[in-house]
């Protein structure tokens, strides 16, 4: 399932057989076409990691298919000509149009087995460049030694054994694409690819061609994300504002194990795991009607929580000298040491932006500080004021509210108004954004600043 996928392009039966044979025996998976009208039909049908072309064939020769490829911006993987008559001017031409190398017939095996072991490896290499800036100052792993987080690693290697899809639970900030990493990296398909996006970032009628991939003609083909991660695993955040049209393409999807490309007819195989990721109970979506129940109950079979920042703050040592060590490698910034007393201070904030909020408080403090130690005042200082919330009980003003700051008055009283609001609801939060006439994503972030935990007025 994990194996890297081969297309061999050969007239010769004898070439053809041979190949596949050996690279099935080397741990590859193979397919084969005698032509360049059944390598195209093999090649559109699913992402491959590697073609060999020979380039006499009959009809349209290779080189012409791989012109083909090139100009249409189809090539999605290095290719390997084949040839025994080939001219200087031919390996040329291959090269220009985007050819990984030339091998000569008769071919050896040795040297074949190895240019294609370098050009896969290169292959690598070239999408791990694309995504490097991205991941400077990204952990690659669950930082911390906490029971929680302990207790999260060994969930999620536990997971990590089967092929099913994961959905991650958890504020914004907290580590879910992490964990959903980590998951990856201790999984069967640890050395294919993982596939990252936000549904937040597509466009609203764009989602399904960035999934799926579309087809503008028979010989152009725009690869989507399961493409991509063919093999792997495809990671999508915020899938609570995916549109309908892609929600029911997504649980065709994973009900059949095959989808189509948009505007395309043929069933492609679907060999991705997907996991998904959403900052809130997806039931209120449902109950709303904004989101498939079955796709819920499809995303849901192994749902993942990842707690706030605040519920394990004794791994906020480990995870400073982490972005401290970061940024002072990848960024160029000074080093700096935090304190013990400005460490504690940090163990006792509530981290509304979690660990997000701390990688930028760490990088914010190593651009404008100037000692050695980060003091204690320094974090205050940078984190500014916090505005407390008292409990008075609904619908009690209390007797100092008009001795208060105006945001802390004002703030005292948004939160007995949202608490009522969500007794009134039994802590529906869709049904609390209706009422109050706020967009739900602001509406989590309200209640996160002033410390609301909807749960606490969950359904009776």
């Amino acid at each position: 399932m994990t194996a890297q996928y081969i297309l061999v392009v050969d007239d010769e039966p004898d070439i053809r057989n041979l190949l596949s044979e050996i690279l099935e025996d080397e741990g590859y998976e193979v397919s084969v076409a005698e032509n360049a009208s059944q390598a195209k039909n093999i090649y559109r049908s699913r992402k491959t990691d590697l073609v060999l072309l020979d380039i006499w064939m009959p009809g349209e020769d290779g080189i012409s298919l791989l012109k083909s490829w090139s100009e249409n911006n189809n090539l999605c993987c290095p290719v390997i000509m084949m040839s025994g008559h080939a001219t200087i001017e031919t390996a040329v031409e291959a090269t220009r149009l985007g050819a990984y190398d030339f091998i000569e017939k008769p071919l050896s095996l040795a040297k074949t087995l190895l240019t294609i072991e370098h050009a896969l490896h290169a292959s690598q290499l070239e999408q791990e460049n694309k995504g490097l800036r991205k991941k400077v100052t990204r952990m690659q792993a669950p930082i911390g030694s906490s029971e929680t987080i302990l207790n999260l690693k060994k969930q999620a290697k536990q997971i990590a054994k089967h092929n099913t899809s994961v959905l991650f639970y958890g504020e914004s900030g907290v580590g879910k694409e992490v964990f959903a990493q980590y998951i990856h990296s201790h999984s069967a398909r640890t050395n294919r690819a993982f596939e990252t996006a936000s549904v937040n970032a597509m466009s609203h009628g764009d989602m399904g061609r960035e999934i799926f991939g579309w087809e503008e003609a028979p010989d152009k083909i725009h690869f989507g994300l399961l493409d991509k991660a063919s093999g792997g695993t495809l990671y999508l955040s915020n899938i609570a504002n995916l549109d309908q049209e892609t929600q029911l393409y997504l649980l065709t999807a994973l009900k059949e194990k095959k989808f189509k490309r948009i505007n395309g007819k043929e069933w492609l195989s679907l060999n991705t795991i997907i996991f998904t990721a959403s900052d809130h109970d997806l039931r209120d979506d449902v109950e709303l009607g904004s989101f498939n129940a079955e796709l819920y109950y499809q995303l849901n079979i192994v749902p993942l929580l990842i707690p706030p920042l605040r519920e394990h703050p004794e791994d906020i040592p480990e995870l400073l000298n982490f972005y401290v060590d970061n940024l002072t490698v990848q960024e160029g910034l000074p080093y700096r040491h935090f304190s013990l007393p400005a460490q504690n201070f940090l163990r006792s904030h509530t981290w509304l932006g979690n660990i997000k909020e701390l990688s930028n408080l760490v990088q914010r403090l190593l651009i404008i500080g100037a000692d050695y130690e980060v003091n204690q005042d320094e974090v205050e200082e940078a984190l500014g004021s916090q505005v407390p919330i008292y409990s008075y009980g609904i619908g009690k003003i209390p007797e100092n509210l008009f001795d208060m700051p105006l945001r802390q008055a004002r703030e005292q009283f948004e939160h007995d108004y949202l608490v009522y609001q969500l007794q009134q609801t039994k802590g529906n939060v869709s049904k609390l954004a209706e009422r109050v006439k706020m967009e739900r994503t602001h509406l989590y972030r309200k209640m996160r600043t002033l410390n609301i935990d909807p749960k606490k007025y969950g359904r009776n």
